[in-house]
């Protein structure tokens, strides 16, 4: 049974391991690494220490679909809306550009819901905060190390991390790269940013007409969402949740600054756009030191083969682009690359 190791529990690497349960034939022993807590990767939701039920989406917040991907990606599309973990946007975004023939859908259960159920789906063996630091060549066979446990080994490995992690890989992937390849790695790209999540209390009202907002005119933050009125559900025993996002520039900027001190500066510039703000009963502040691909591998569209026997191939958005489309992309031509060795 031929061990696969998927480095990365973030959309690229998750629907990578759905899609090969279900399109390989023979008997597969599949397992998910991750360096996070959970699964979601830049499409992550948390949740209030306080209240489980209390969610806010720190990543991605919702889903554009494009006339040309409708076609394109219909089954994904069709699949998530039947089971529900898609809807429909229909709750107000102030600032919004919506293109002729786009649709917004928005995760009803949080935007990591998409990335759980296509792990459920690959009945794969999940394991957070496992963090890869080398891959070496061991009898033709990947020994992965992480930073606790005992190093194992696989058959294939696909890598679906942000490129630059990819970079920092030791052992004989490092010399495995080829020059070529190296530039092309080299070349990717992001912006970086901050996100803040804020939790209130049961039956705290936060009265503004929209669900979300874009700003123009703050140099700090640049998106604001009500999360559970985006979704458009209501109780009354979970209190609303906040999302926080801000500009690239503040986002740069601030990059190396301790999380107190740009939380402080967050909430300096949001009492100027929501003042009188309620006091959260939870925070938390989440750094995005590779939030979106501003540079993809344009040499190596969707995927980048390392090493043929046995395999190691590369994935994510950073060969693509940095939408739910662009890793569903990616995770089609990893597939496509792995057929072969399987």
């Amino acid at each position: 049974m031929a061990r696969v190791l998927i480095v990365g529990a973030g959309l690229t690497g998750s629907l990578c391991a759905a899609l090969l349960r279900k399109e390989v034939a023979g008997p597969l022993h599949l397992v998910v690494w991750d360096k996070a807590g959970d699964a979601g990767g830049r499409m992550t939701t948390s949740s209030s220490p306080q209240n489980p039920q209390s969610t806010v989406d720190l990543g991605a917040q919702y889903v554009t679909r494009t006339p040309h991907y409708a076609k394109k990606h219909h089954r994904f599309y069709d699949e998530l809306l039947a089971l529900g973990i898609l809807r429909p946007l229909t709750s107000p975004v102030e600032g919004m550009v919506v293109k002729d023939g786009d649709c917004n859908f928005v995760a009803p259960q949080g935007i990591s819901s998409i990335i759980k159920h296509y792990l459920k789906e690959s009945g794969a063996d999940i394991c957070f905060r496992q963090c890869v630091t080398q891959i070496n060549l061991r009898n033709d066979k990947w020994e992965v190390s992480k930073e606790t446990g005992s190093p194992e080994q696989f058959d294939i490995v696909v890598l679906t991390m942000p490129v630059p992690q990819m970079l920092q890989l030791q052992g004989d992937i490092a010399n495995l790269i080829s020059e070529c390849q190296r530039q092309q790695l080299e070349s990717v790209s992001y912006s970086s940013r901050y996100a803040l999540g804020l939790f209130y209390e049961a039956g705290t009202k936060i009265d503004v007409p929209w669900a979300g907002q874009y700003i123009t005119s703050n140099p700090c933050i640049r998106f604001i969402s009500i999360d559970n009125k985006k979704r458009n559900i209501a109780s009354s025993a979970v209190g609303p949740s906040l999302v926080i996002h801000t500009t690239v520039a503040f986002g740069v900027a601030h990059l190396e600054h301790s999380t107190e001190d740009v939380q402080e500066l967050i909430f300096q510039q949001l009492e100027n756009i929501l003042p009188g703000l309620p006091q959260p009963v939870a925070v938390k502040c989440q750094k995005w030191r590779h939030s979106q691909v501003t540079n993809a591998a344009a040499k190596y569209p969707g995927q980048m083969t390392l090493h043929l026997q046995p395999f190691l191939v590369c994935g994510g958005d950073g060969f693509t682009q940095s939408n739910f489309d662009g890793c569903i992309t990616s995770a089609l031509c990893v597939l496509e690359a792995l057929k072969n060795h399987i």
